[in-house]
């Protein structure tokens, strides 16, 4: 009868997710993982032929704890606010994680299937109703609001996981409120704004000639 594997495929890909977090996605090798486990890399070619396959677990179970900070950001009272300030969270805290979802050309279908896009499509469509609700804004202008603040977060975001951002949680706050309030008014007060059809240069006259 062949011998029971040692290690379940769940507990690799889970040991492998350690491997990511404290190491970076680079040093996911089968040698550290069994160090990890305690064990020859025996075990983890029986469930993983290929160290390619394991990655693309560890990446399923990368986007699972990125997926956790959003959820928790929704449950503030400003949601929006509480997404954007979770994105940054996730950066500074799962930095490795951040860099092998966002940054990373690690894992052959990246490029094809790259989370970056398929993170902001999901976060998308969970605040939609709530900027609709809380902003009275119609979808499009909701999915274009979020746009905005999102491409603002991830550029903070990606700052940070580099080591070149100096602003503090406070600070990026601000930030984000500020965008947000310009954002909001510019909805409101140009219409066509979201469609495209505006009068780009009649709007900067009248504001750049405002005293």
């Amino acid at each position: 009868m062949p011998r029971k594997p040692q290690y379940t495929k769940e507990e690799i890909a889970e040991y492998s997710l350690k491997v990511v977090r404290e190491q970076g996605i680079d040093s996911l090798t089968a040698r550290e993982v069994a160090k990890q486990l305690g064990t020859t890399v025996a075990p983890i070619f029986v469930h993983y032929p290929t160290m390619e396959e394991l990655k693309q677990d560890v990446r399923v179970l990368a986007q699972n704890v990125y997926q956790e900070y959003i959820r928790q950001g929704l449950t503030q009272k400003i949601p929006l606010l509480g997404v954007g300030m979770q994105y940054i969270r996730f950066a500074r805290q799962e930095s490795d994680l951040y860099r092998l979802l966002f940054l990373s050309d690690k894992i052959s279908d990246v490029k094809e299937n790259h989370y970056a896009m398929k993170a902001f499509g999901y976060t998308q469509s969970l605040v939609r109703d709530s900027l609709q609700r809380i902003y009275h804004i119609d979808a499009l202008a909701a999915d274009h609001y979020f746009r905005d603040l999102w491409l603002v977060a991830h550029g903070l975001a990606t700052l940070i996981v580099t080591g070149g951002c100096t602003y503090t949680d406070a600070e990026i706050n601000a930030i984000f409120t500020e965008i947000s309030i310009s954002i909001c008014k510019a909805y409101k007060e140009i219409p066509g704004l979201t469609e495209g059809n505006y009068d780009r240069d009649a709007i900067f006259s009248e504001l750049v000639n405002r005293e």
